[in-house]
């Protein structure tokens, strides 16, 4: 094999490409169709797509099309330079921004936030009945919130040998509004450090790590959990007391699911790592949607959804309909902070500390507390801190993806930095001209109108004889016209 080949196929040698999402099946779906989809949520009566629905597609439109403008880097060595277009940072239709703010999350928490100690993720799933009334009111959603985590730390508090009854547990929780299909699906993932937490002197903490925590205790959380949450709602008369009694009878837990059979130990925080990810993963995957016809997509899960299906077959307004729904209201965070890690507890100081390096921390043994002092007793002693809790760069997070270091020179394998923001239109255009790109974005797709056959018989002025005749059965024109 050559010489050139061979650093060719070096994996060292990866070369960052950037993305081109003109190219992808959701964004020609988006373009085609988002102006129709628009026009069929005006229903005369004044009543139209929200705001924030409307401005979450367009934007999405524009992300990654050099034609909105571009960051130009450039190797100072060699003088090879390329483009790299600019984000949307959308928070629900973009799978790149979706990705990067997924990324970024995992990373934030596993290197600033959460403990070197043992980790257990708890889901909770309420039955469809109060499922409803959780996606639509925030009061509720709080309150059953605030009981699974109550019943978790006391459940805790039990299991940890030499724990008071004013310990508290640190736990960063998850709200997905999403199933595995796209569809409306409402429930808790909480990553939550499997002891609990006591101050101690010198502004330290003192850990108390969980033991015997085994499927009984679970079980009775998750009893707990349906007993307060089913008298919660008919406290606020979201069900009638007959059917509350109904629903505690029911069996096989009665639609309550508590689950907490995932554990990460101390120091696998590449695991942990992995667990965040998962946590805070979009709705939307672009890989698993793939397209039979122009009017029939399929979007596939790896988990069975509703009813064991592992598809379902969508049109792109079905699509574009799932997805609006999906997109989380504004002004509202996507994880919480709870107990030592909440942003007012006087011990996040100490416990946040614990997630900086690795020889602050013992391993936890059982019946054996660990007790760690505060951040500033040990500040001195410790390694250089991680990278400072702010947003991480780019090119790191995509070098902590992908392993490709994006400022990498391929060509002679140097240092490039970004040296200019182009944002002027007539920059923009002579750029892209002199580099063969296009000079002006995709264009959107004109609303389309309903059939022919749709139209009142009085205006319907001179019809064409020869037009495509009324089908025999009902139509849908939201399907295909």
């Amino acid at each position: 094999m050559p010489a050139t080949a061979a650093c060719a196929a070096s994996p060292r040698s990866a070369v960052y490409h950037r993305r081109r999402p003109e190219r992808t099946l959701l964004y020609r779906t988006v373009q085609t169709h988002l102006a129709t989809w628009l026009a069929l949520q005006d229903d005369g009566a004044g009543a139209t797509a929200p705001a924030v629905t409307e401005r979450e597609f367009r934007r999405y439109l524009e992300c990654g099309i050099l034609a909105h403008g571009f960051a130009r880097a450039r190797c100072a060595d060699c003088g090879h330079d390329f483009l790299v277009a600019y984000s949307c940072k959308g928070r629900g239709v973009c799978p790149s921004c979706n990705t990067r703010r997924m990324v970024e999350t995992a990373a934030h928490l596993a290197d600033h936030v959460i403990p070197r100690l043992p980790v257990r993720q708890w889901v909770l799933s309420v039955p469809k009945r109060l499922r409803y009334h959780l996606e639509r009111d925030p009061a509720i959603q709080n309150a059953a919130l605030r009981i699974f985590l109550n019943a978790i730390e006391r459940t805790l508090r039990q299991c940890s040998p030499g724990a008071s009854a004013t310990s508290q547990l640190g736990a960063v929780v998850f709200i997905h509004r999403f199933g595995a299909l796209l569809n409306a699906h409402l429930h808790f993932h909480c990553i939550v450090v499997d002891g609990v937490f006591d101050a101690a002197a010198d502004d330290g903490v003192t850990f108390h790590l969980a033991t015997g925590l085994d499927a009984q205790a679970i079980s009775a959380v998750q009893a707990s959990v349906r007993g307060r949450l089913l008298r919660a709602a008919e406290r606020r008369g979201l069900l009638a007391a007959e059917d509350a009694q109904a629903m505690a009878a029911w069996e096989h837990g009665g639609g309550f699911s508590v689950d907490a059979e995932v554990r990460i130990e101390a120091q696998e925080r590449d695991a942990l790592e992995r667990l965040l990810r998962y946590c805070a993963r979009p709705a939307f995957a672009l890989e698993r949607l793939r397209e039979i016809d122009p009017e029939h997509l399929v979007y596939e899960s790896v988990k069975p959804g509703p009813g064991g299906s592992v598809s379902v077959i969508l049109t792109p307004m079905q699509l574009l309909d799932r997805l609006a729904a999906l997109i989380p209201p504004p002004r509202r965070h996507r994880h919480r902070y709870v107990g030592v890690l909440a942003p007012n507890s006087p011990l996040r100081a100490a416990v946040t500390a614990l997630a900086q390096s690795a020889n602050d921390v013992a391993d936890p043994v059982a019946d054996d507390p660990v007790v760690c002092s505060g951040p500033g007793s040990t500040s001195e002693a410790t390694d250089e801190p991680l990278r400072k809790a702010a947003r991480y760069a780019w090119a790191l997070l995509l070098a902590r993806i992908y392993e490709v270091l994006p400022l990498l020179c391929p060509m002679c394998g140097g240092q490039m930095r970004i040296i200019a923001f182009i944002t002027e239109g007539t920059a923009i255009r002579e750029i892209l001209d002199h580099l063969g790109e296009p000079i002006s974005p995709p264009r959107l797709a004109p609303a389309r109108g309903p059939p022919l056959w749709d139209l009142p018989s009085g205006e319907s002025g001179d019809i064409d004889p020869q037009a495509q005749p009324a089908p025999d059965y009902e139509f849908d024109q939201r399907i295909a016209w």
